[in-house]
């Protein structure tokens, strides 16, 4: 019997990988969709006609009810969010709204509509901010820097409060920060491999960043759909750090990227302090034995290989070569 599943957020990076990972696992996809917004189906435009689409909105829980009783998913990936952290610091009512109290809506209709769909929430690692020990692990406590974290750790804590209370399949995948072509041009890592691809085609001579001394855990999002989609084979809904292991800063990406390219980066890249966040987290890197224990995954892509791709995509993407993103 086929499954179907439901993906919030099925436009975005996240959701364009996991729609096709799911279709070739011959899943009936739900992409949802708010009514109101200009949907930009760029990231899913080559899997479009295999989607189907269905309104909805994370503000408005009667909406979340009919889309479940139409379409009767037996999964939901929550991954829809405003998901830019610096964003979040201007727009932090917008952010609790949709990232915080969106997870209530969808959590509370899939109690009222149907208890045994299987959920997964998209936390972050971002919730760990001023981190309280080195790797970060599931256990590790919360201290989120930016308006972002802290949505994020309500809908994680809600998500585990409606597991618990009404004995709901809720997951949540602590994820840390994985990149791809398909990452908006507002993230760091993106900001970096485009300009990058521009400086080399003449196009652009300089790269205005923040915090360089940054440190990130960075892996691949095509890798980490597949850990998604584990979460919620299994019996038992638990809650599992997703990660590479490893911490590269901000510099290091940029010295991948422009050497790919047969660049100096120190040439090219200016420090601007309108890219340093009010409150700045300075170190995450995680401890993915959990997942690979109980889920069999780990990540496939090493941080040399996800730079080089992202660079790649950008040339192709600015030399016309491609047609749709990688």
């Amino acid at each position: 019997m086929t499954k179907r599943a439901l993906i919030t957020g099925i436009t975005g990076q996240d959701g364009s990988y996991l729609a096709e990972f799911l279709l070739e696992r011959d899943y009936e996809v739900i992409g949802m969709v708010r009514r109101s917004s200009t949907v930009n189906f760029e990231r899913i435009s080559h899997i479009q006609d295999q989607v189907q689409f269905a309104p909805g909105d994370l503000l408005d829980e009667v909406s979340m009810i009919e889309l479940l009783r139409t379409h009767r998913p037996a999964e939901i990936y929550n991954l829809a969010a405003q998901s830019f952290v610096q964003t979040s610091f201007g727009q932090p009512v917008l952010t609790g709204e949709t990232t915080a109290l969106g997870v209530t809506r969808l959590l509370d209709a899939i109690r009222l509509v149907d208890p045994e769909i299987r959920f997964y929430q998209a936390s972050s690692s971002e919730m760990f901010g001023k981190v309280h020990e080195v790797p970060q692990r599931e256990s590790t406590p919360f201290h989120p820097r930016s308006p972002y974290g802290v949505a994020k750790v309500y809908g994680h804590w809600i998500t585990l409060n409606y597991r618990e209370s009404y004995g709901l399949h809720g997951t949540s995948g602590i994820l840390f920060n994985h990149e791809s072509p398909r990452r908006g041009l507002e993230f760091v890592t993106r900001k970096i491999s485009h300009t990058v691809a521009q400086i080399k085609l003449g196009r652009a001579t300089e790269l205005r960043l923040g915090n360089l001394d940054a440190k990130r855990d960075w892996g691949f999002a095509g890798d980490y759909v597949d850990a998604m989609w584990r979460m919620l084979q299994q019996e038992e809904p638990d809650d599992f750090v997703i990660c590479t292991g490893e911490t590269h800063s901000v510099r290091e990406f940029c010295d991948v990227a422009f050497s790919h390219v047969d660049l100096d980066w120190e040439e090219y890249v200016t420090i601007d302090q309108n890219f340093m966040r009010p409150a700045e987290v300075d170190l995450l890197v995680g401890d993915a034995s959990k997942a690979e224990r109980e889920l069999g995954w780990e990540a496939s892509t090493t941080f040399e290989e996800l730079v080089h791709m992202m660079v790649e995509a950008d040339l192709d993407l600015l030399e016309g070569r491609l047609r749709g993103l990688v």
